[in-house]
Formats: C-alpha cells, structure tokens, sequence
C-alpha cells in the first residue's frame, strides 16, 4: 500500500519530455495517494487491532510480487503500460470499494472509523478512473502503447489477486 505513490513517482520520473502532460499528471495522482496508507493503520486501531502490528507486518508473496512488478514497470522508459495497472486498482476501487467497506462494517459490527478506507476509495475512485481516462488519451491511439496497457493490465489483475489469496488470518 504504501508503494503505489512510490511507483507513480518513478514512473513520473520515467516519461520522456514528448509527454511532460503524462508526467504532471501521473505526479498529482502519486500527491494524492501517498498518504493512503495512514487510513489502513487508523483501520486496523479502530477495528481492535495494535498499531505496532501494522507497522511491523511483513508484505506477503503476492505483495512482494505485485510491487516488484510494478516497480520493474515504472522503471521502464515511458511506462505507459502502468495506465493498465491503474485501470485494475482504481477501477476495482470504484467498484467494489464503498460496497465491500459496508459489508466488513456490518458483518464486524465495527464502526465507522474502522473502514475509512474502503469508503473513501469508493466514493474518489470514480474520479480518479476520470484521470486515468485523460492520461489514457495522452499516450493512445498507439498500437504498442495498447498492447503493453492491455498485457500490464492483465499481470496486475493476477498479482492483486495473488495478494489477496495469500492473506494469513
């Protein structure tokens, strides 16, 4: 969680001057996000966790996988394929987001404050899915642009899952 603004960074810091637009863009995404991270730890406190634990949590294989690829990713010199990535993380959020915060609210029975960060990403996903649609129509139409954010898109869907599949309860 913590690595996506990191890897927008880098990505920023990877397109070329032809796509300076790209670049801000991607950047005011990263401002947006870097911070996300706190709402998960103010989660897990409110829902009875220990901040400690948190803090000290190992990532998991697919975590560890998930970045790794999308650092890997950022590095490449224009990475415009990482527009699949974020296709699959926020257009999931703007999905599922606010319906999935409702359903751990209620079946917990936890307030509120313990899912901040599923109902935040519900409600603003959609407008970043707005962003990622303009900073799609920087880079295409473009064959290879296309397929490289259709193949991106389809390696992230499968390493979120692996994430996801490798949660120990």
């Amino acid at each position: 969680m913590k690595d996506g603004s990191l890897w927008m960074s880098r990505a920023a810091s990877s397109i070329d001057e032809e796509h300076l637009e790209l670049r801000s863009s991607l950047m005011n995404h990263a401002v947006t996000e870097h911070r996300d991270f706190r709402m998960l730890e103010t989660d897990y406190v409110a829902s009875g966790g220990k901040l400690e634990t948190i803090l000290s949590a190992k990532k998991n294989v697919g975590s560890e996988a998930l970045s790794s690829w999308m650092f890997h990713q950022a590095a490449q010199p224009n990475p415009f394929g990482l527009l699949g990535a974020m296709f699959i993380i926020e257009g999931l959020g703007s999905i599922k987001a606010i319906e999935w915060g409702r359903l751990v609210q209620s079946r917990l029975e936890l307030p509120t404050e313990a899912c901040k960060f599923l109902l935040y990403h519900g409600e603003n996903d959609a407008e970043h899915m707005e962003e990622f649609a303009e900073m799609l129509r920087m880079v295409l139409p473009g064959e290879a642009a296309a397929e490289r954010i259709v193949m991106c898109a389809r390696v992230t869907a499968r390493l979120y899952a692996l994430q996801i599949e490798e949660i120990v309860v």
